[in-house]
């Protein structure tokens, strides 16, 4: 299959090789020439443009760093739109604006071409591997087309709905652990400064109920099930925990923004009258001022239990 690449930065050099090595004849482009040589070596062919690269190809992979770049890169001058062919496809492997994707979609569409958003996750050691999962929004019927050519590079592939909502999977993951990670920094300098020393307190929370668990399992508990009564944790011993962490951090004169946060909303929720009910009851908040039906969010346990087994 004729197969364009444009973007050889960390993730799009080592995916363009794992889609060369699966026997396909790839076309590269990239803003830096000297990107492209190592793949020119191995068997690539260069094109001058982006619209060469459409030209060339039957689909185009894009991986770059940024909607401003995706966007030059689509519709400028001696772009994707003006190169490639109805009937071909173009999947943007970028994290990328989910309206950016939704209006080029429009656009290439007239012309019979389909677009498809397919961020990645992995790293680029995970580019280098092949390992890398993606979430696919666009055309069913042109994604599993093309899934041989996808799992060239990649060792999960979901397909997740419409046009824009790969990437919207995308930002929700990578938001997460971002936010995660500044709220794991803040209590584990508390602990630190509390006096127990870091590798210590690394495998002190590691074992524990929170440590154990994969970021995303408590989805899979109450909140889909939107069941907070009984509570297997009550929302007044978790308000109790997180206040004294938060007095804690006071005697240690440590800032404790994101977990004073949460202090405010579990107060909120006490306040609401939930104290006996399951401390992730707070949720509920969050879920009213998104402007959501909480029964939206309610899902039996057979339909969770069927997600979990897949994941």
């Amino acid at each position: 299959m004729r197969i364009g690449f444009i973007g050889l930065g960390r993730m799009g050099s080592g995916i363009a090789s794992n889609i060369r090595k699966a026997g396909h004849e790839v076309t590269v482009y990239d803003v830096r020439r000297e990107a492209a040589d190592v793949h020119i070596e191995a068997g690539c062919l260069w094109a001058g443009s982006p619209k060469d690269v459409g030209n060339a190809s039957e689909i185009v992979f894009t991986s770059l760093p940024d909607p401003d770049a995706v966007q030059r890169v689509a519709l400028g001058d001696n772009g994707l739109l003006a190169g490639m062919t109805s009937e071909s496809a173009w999947f943007d492997l970028s994290t990328n604006a989910p309206s950016v994707m939704r209006r080029l979609h429009e656009t290439f569409s007239i012309r019979g071409i389909s677009v498809l958003d397919a961020p990645v996750s992995g790293g680029p050691i995970g580019a280098r591997n092949g390992t890398l999962t993606l979430w696919i929004g666009g055309s069913r019927e042109q994604f599993i087309r093309f899934t041989s050519v996808l799992e060239s590079f990649s060792s999960r592939l979901q397909y997740v709905g419409g046009i824009g909502t790969g990437c919207v999977a995308k930002l929700v993951h990578n938001a997460a652990g971002y936010a995660l990670n500044v709220l794991i920094a803040e209590v584990f300098t508390a602990g630190v400064k509390a006096g127990i020393p870091p590798l210590e307190l690394w495998e002190a929370v590691s074992v524990g109920g929170f440590g154990r668990t994969r970021t995303f399992d408590i989805l899979g508990g109450q909140f889909l099930r939107q069941s907070f009564d009984p509570a297997d944790f009550s929302l007044a011993l978790a308000h109790k925990d997180i206040r004294l962490m938060t007095e804690l951090a006071k005697e240690v004169m440590v800032p404790m923004r994101l977990v004073n946060s949460a202090l405010e909303e579990m107060t909120e929720a006490v306040n609401r009258g939930w104290s006996d009910r399951d401390w992730l009851v707070a949720t509920l908040l969050q879920v009213e001022r998104a402007g959501l039906d909480a029964a939206d969010l309610r899902f039996s346990d057979a339909e969770i239990e069927t997600v979990q087994d897949r994941i």
